[in-house]
């Protein structure tokens, strides 16, 4: 598989784009017509860097309004072709994308697009290079892809192929399986993208809302399904029109588009056994288990306050770690990790953000399996020195430059506990309050992150997204998207800030960085958790009582039960399917907090409906900002 990516992906100069697709692996670089023209260099010189990073141009691009057009309109079409060949030879590549007509002067007639493309080939031929011809979505008289192969057809030229995109067949709803019937080798290159499902202009949608595969919500795997059925054997390029890109890092996006194009041509060799796919064969994606434990770095003085609010949700300390400053506390399957190291990765995180949630620990069914798909799909490898009675646990940095930990039960590191912790009686151990197991983990991060990691937890685990969700704070915009598995067991909620003011914002402000922000634990009978977390002396955040006059009038819930809900401060959900009932601790240091949750047995949501009001409840118990003096 030759993978390549437009210059028109990510942001930067040329030089700099270029040296961040060689960085992500590429193999190839489409170059956009506008970005070479805004560089102070010769196309020779730019063919020079090309090669100096081990990089070849697959692609000069675009060539616009060509074919169809009237004289002398179209004597000048084939003028400004010559040019374009010319810079071609020099930049050296061999093909160049022609797009269909958008001009008002196009005619249509499908034999004479044949006829000039011919005639360009012809010309093409003469400079020993190739011309793709692309339906454009929005095409004047061309915008099917079912079009544009017939118009090649007729033109019969061997240096005449067609272009194939994802997005300008997917977003007008064609049946990619149409594809199948194209010769693989009239094929000259394919072009992926994939996008959010959004009602609007088609040119709009295009220029601005385009994401990597695997981002968004178009049938991309099955659009390869039928590239491959067609033995094309050229280059798979990524070409993003996105807002949020342009302006990201030119290295972190060129990572994503790497990471996409391995993840989907995966997906593909899975899906398409019977055909020879030159891919890489990956380890499958990963099936979670569950939350093995979440581990918090943190100082002496911090940590006696954090395993203070633990008690009060019922947690007891169970284990001390035989060598290291680190504590376990447990209630059911829930375990919560303290690290007090004053070296290594936990005290370099507390540095950082303070006391912070930073690693996570997942149950999977192969750790080893699960860090070599990861490393394949270009995460970073995480380890460190192992002293003794100490286990080598995989892992690979995550959000915020956290770290993930995998464990799994066919090695010893299903015994992690009795390997590397003793026993320990807690004498300051409180009421159990009935917490069984993580419900979700809540990851809190700039909105132009969100994008990245919905990628990377997709292409590495058995896991999908929700729809996005706009949570509506007093200060802002929060987006909100899922990424959970179907039993459950891994339920990720992401959430992305993009303004400062709001709560969201506020922590990442904070905390320096974006990281774990809150920890919900399932119960069985919520009612009776926030009995014994009273009686534990813990205080939940408290809801304002307009919510539970307006939940009774929106829901009609009968007065004994609003009285309860009010009491405990619960809030409350439903939808077809079952109940939903949500309870809150007050804010721990800078925003971070607790959730208990019990959930009706079809119930999938997160309380959306609810989350303005906690977080207006949480903004009223923030100390306020310090603002410094003028």
């Amino acid at each position: 598989m030759r993978t390549s990516i437009a210059t028109v992906s990510i942001s930067g100069d040329l030089r700099e784009k270029l040296e961040a697709i060689a960085a992500a692996g590429f193999d190839g670089v489409e170059i956009f017509e506008n970005d070479f023209l805004a560089y102070d260099r010769s196309p020779r010189d730019v063919a020079r860097m090309v090669a100096d990073l081990g990089l070849t141009i697959t692609l000069f691009q675009p060539f616009r309004d060509f074919e169809g057009l009237p004289e002398p309109q179209r004597s000048q079409a084939f003028e400004r072709a010559e040019r374009k060949f010319d810079l071609m030879a020099e930049l050296g590549t061999d093909l160049m994308l022609v797009c269909s007509n958008v001009s008002p002067l196009a005619l249509g007639g499908i034999d004479r697009a044949a006829d000039d493309l011919r005639a360009l080939g012809e010309r093409a031929a003469r400079h020993g290079l190739r011309v793709g011809y692309e339906a454009l979505a929005w095409g004047r008289h061309v915008n099917d892809h079912r079009d544009a192969w017939e118009i090649v057809r007729r033109a019969d030229h061997a240096n005449i192929g067609i272009i194939l995109d994802s997005f300008h067949t997917l977003s007008r709803g064609l049946d990619p399986n149409s594809i199948r019937s194209i010769p693989g080798d009239k094929i000259f290159i394919v072009q992926l993208a994939d996008a959010p499902l959004i009602d609007m202009d088609l040119l709009y949608w295009s220029r601005h809302f385009r994401s990597m595969p695997g981002e968004g919500d178009l049938a991309v795997t099955d659009f390869m399904r039928a590239v491959a059925a067609t033995g094309y054997d050229g280059p798979i390029s990524l070409e993003i029109f996105n807002d949020q890109f342009r302006s990201g890092s030119p290295r972190t996006i060129a990572a994503d588009g790497h990471r996409s194009l391995v993840y989907l041509m995966d997906q593909v060799r899975i899906a398409e056994p019977d055909i020879a796919i030159d891919v890489p064969v990956l380890p499958p994606r990963v099936d979670v288990q569950g939350v093995a434990f979440v581990e918090f770095a943190a100082d002496e003085a911090e940590a006696e306050t954090l395993a203070g609010h633990l008690r009060q949700l019922g947690f007891r300390l169970t284990g001390r770690h035989r060598s290291k400053a680190v504590d376990r506390f447990s209630q059911g399957d829930i375990n919560i990790v303290i690290n007090t190291e004053r070296e290594g990765l936990a005290h370099s995180a507390y540095l950082t953000h303070g006391t912070s949630a930073y690693a996570l620990g997942l149950m999977v069914d192969d750790a080893a399996a699960t860090v070599q798909r990861a490393g394949a799909l270009g995460a970073q490898l995480f380890s460190q020195r192992v002293g003794p009675d100490q286990l080598s646990i995989p892992a690979v940095r995550g959000i915020g430059g956290g770290v993930i930990y995998f464990l799994d039960e066919k090695s010893p590191l299903g015994r992690v506990w009795d390997i590397e912790f003793e026993v320990v009686d807690d004498p300051q151990q409180r009421s159990d309050a009935g917490l069984r197991r993580v419900d979700h983990v809540a990851q809190t991060m700039n909105y132009e992150e969100m994008l990245t990691w919905i990628l990377f937890y997709r292409s590495i685990f058995v896991a999908e997204k929700s729809p996005m969700v706009d949570v509506v704070d007093p200060s802002g915009l929060v987006r909100s998207q899922v990424i959970e598995n179907a039993s459950g067991s891994l339920r990720l909620t992401l959430n992305g800030a993009e303004s400062h003011r709001t709560l969201a914002g506020r922590f990442i402000a904070e905390t320096f960085g974006s990281s774990i922000q809150h920890l919900a634990f399932a119960s069985d009978d919520i009612f009776a958790t926030a009995d014994a977390l009273r009686r534990n002396g813990m205080k939940t955040l408290e809801i304002s009582p307009n919510y539970y006059d307006d939940l009774q009038a929106r829901l009609g819930i009968e007065a004994d039960m609003l009285d309860r809900l009010r009491a405990a401060n619960i809030l409350y959900d439903r939808d077809a399917e079952g109940e939903f009932f949500q309870l809150y601790s007050t804010n721990v240091g800078e925003g971070f907090f607790f959730e208990i949750v019990q959930r009706g047995a079809g119930y999938r949501g997160y309380g959306a409906l609810n989350a303005p009001f906690r977080i207006a409840a949480q903004k009223r118990a923030l100390a306020p900002l310090s603002v410094p003096e003028v």
